[in-house]
């Protein structure tokens, strides 16, 4: 249930465009100041400034919104303060009305036009021209100006988001400069954690301004961080009386060429917590099998016409892994519908998803229990053909399949049909490694043998595999992943890991790749 309290998941939802704007709106109706929110904004961004760099020129450029109100707010503190501050208004002179003028008139020194020959003579710039809620692309001298901020190199801090950044997806409205930091209010968009936003919001400090958590339970929100406050709850905990068989058994499919991906898949469901792993592969396979594999994994032969029978009729096999290592084709089909007639818990990912190439509407029919989608890009192209942005795709590709579908990328969604999402922002280039996503589906099948939901599975997962890859560091291989997971298991269940306990204003730094 979500809860709006500082260590609930709401404590890191992610507010669309439209979803501040009714957070706003509340407050307001709550009886909310609306010129107190702004002075609390500008004196936000002014200390974040005096902060980080606390020497040089500034010159604050103001949009005619809200945000350039922001802008004048911390102009005014900033010179109060002692700074060497220039106010520049896009269009020439600050906004006549509302209270982006209130704020305006506060800053009693001059005002100049707003264009690429004003960066002259500055030293840090404050973006305030324009917040996460830009609907259309930046054109004319608004671009020019923006162009002209990325092309001078100068330390940027962005109210909201960098100027041309849309809020709700991260991408690129026509042109953007890259901050040094991002100053945001009340909640992130999804936009501070999808790229290319992400890379160009540089440090997100997310700082609180008088907004009250209890809109958030009016507002209800779909999207979430994903951070263990998501899915801790759900977290598996072996039991004091259990035993292996209570732990769930995964059965992973494999093929007769790269053994590898079956094997990383087995391991890796092994260190999430599973009780016992099988892996079921072709007779030609076995002997090359068994003598690569750990004592901890078991191998058996498939049906000898390739089919999964056997290796299903034991019940307790409650979670399988069909798609890495398989092979294209009709035989990977079969295996995959086979599964899922049983309703088990299954991850697809690789060759079982591209084996549906053609076939998605057999797949999506055949869907009925709990099912992970694991594709990365061309995958998810090859499925559902979407060009709309990440987060919408993931959505509406979970709405139509009926499964939790986890697109992968360095800021990989989890989607549910019902349209919950969550935006993986800890997973390191690293990761971006042969074998990576064997591992991912593999500790995502563990979760789920031990009854963990599917998109709270692929979520931990998701934050695990990302967790591990910056334990391990530069120079890792995917048979590193693994290894680290119980030391990070061991954290999360004595709560100690970042998001566990945080609270809804924390202070939120990411750092820039």
């Amino acid at each position: 249930m979500q809860s709006s309290r500082a260590g609930g998941p709401l404590g890191h939802c992610l507010l669309t465009n439209a979803e501040m704007a009714r957070a706003d709106a509340l407050a307001a109706a709550a009886g909310r100041d609306v010129d107190a929110l702004m002075e609390a904004a500008g004196l936000a961004v002014a200390t974040v400034v005096a902060a980080r760099l606390p020497r040089g020129r500034v010159l604050v450029l103001c949009g005619p919104g809200n945000n350039g109100g922001d802008g004048y707010v911390a102009a005014r503190e900033l010179a109060a303060r002692g700074r060497d501050v220039r106010v520049a208004a896009l269009g020439g002179t600050p906004p006549r009305d509302g209270p982006a003028a209130r704020a305006a008139s506060s800053w009693r020194g001059p005002v100049e036009p707003a264009l690429p020959g004003c960066l002259a003579g500055a030293d840090i710039l404050v973006d305030a021209l324009f917040g996460a809620g830009l609907s259309r692309d930046l054109e004319g001298g608004a671009r020019n100006l923006v162009e002209a901020m990325a092309a001078s190199g100068l330390p940027v801090v962005a109210v909201d988001v960098p100027s041309g950044i849309d809020g709700d997806t991260g991408a690129v409205r026509g042109a953007a400069a890259p901050a040094v930091a991002s100053v945001t209010f009340f909640r992130r968009k999804p936009g501070h954690l999808l790229l290319p936003g992400r890379e160009l919001c540089g440090d997100v400090v997310l700082a609180p301004i008088g907004l009250p958590g209890e809109v958030l339970d009016a507002i209800a929100p779909r999207c979430f961080e994903d951070v263990p406050a998501l899915w801790g709850a759900a977290l598996p905990r072996p039991a004091a009386g259990g035993h292996k068989f209570s732990r769930g058994h995964v059965l992973v499919v494999g093929g007769e060429a790269l053994g590898g991906a079956a094997r990383l898949a087995a391991t890796a469901a092994l260190r999430a917590g599973a009780g016992l792993a099988t892996i079921a592969v072709p007779e030609a396979a076995l002997a090359t099998y068994r003598a690569a594999v750990d004592a901890a994994t078991m191998v058996e032969a498939l049906d000898p016409d390739g089919r999964l029978g056997p290796a299903l009729a034991d019940a307790r096999r409650n979670a399988c892994v069909l798609g890495p290592g398989n092979g294209i084709g009709a035989d990977t089909r079969a295996r995959v519908l086979e599964a899922l007639a049983t309703r088990r818990a299954c991850v697809l990912d690789a060759d079982a998803l591209t084996s549906f190439a053609g076939f998605a509407r057999d797949l999506f029919a055949a869907i009925a229990g709990p099912v992970v989608l694991t594709p990365h890009e061309g995958e998810f192209a090859r499925l559902f053909g979407s060009t709309v942005d990440k987060l919408s795709r993931a959505r509406a590709a979970a709405a139509e399949s009926g499964a939790v579908v986890l697109l992968k990328g360095a800021d990989t969604v989890v989607a549910h049909p019902d349209g919950r999402a969550a935006i993986n922002a800890n997973a390191p280039p690293d990761l971006a490694t042969a074998g990576s996503g064997d591992v991912l589906a593999g500790t995502i099948a563990g979760f789920m043998a031990q009854g963990m939901p599917p998109f709270e599975a692929a979520a931990a997962g998701a934050w695990l595999h990302g967790a591990a890859g910056a334990t391990r560091g530069a120079g890792l291989v995917a048979s590193d992943l693994p290894r680290a997971y119980p030391r990070l298991l061991a954290r999360l269940r004595r709560g100690e890991e970042p998001g566990m306990h945080a609270g809804p204003h924390a202070d939120t730094r990411r750092r820039r790749r």
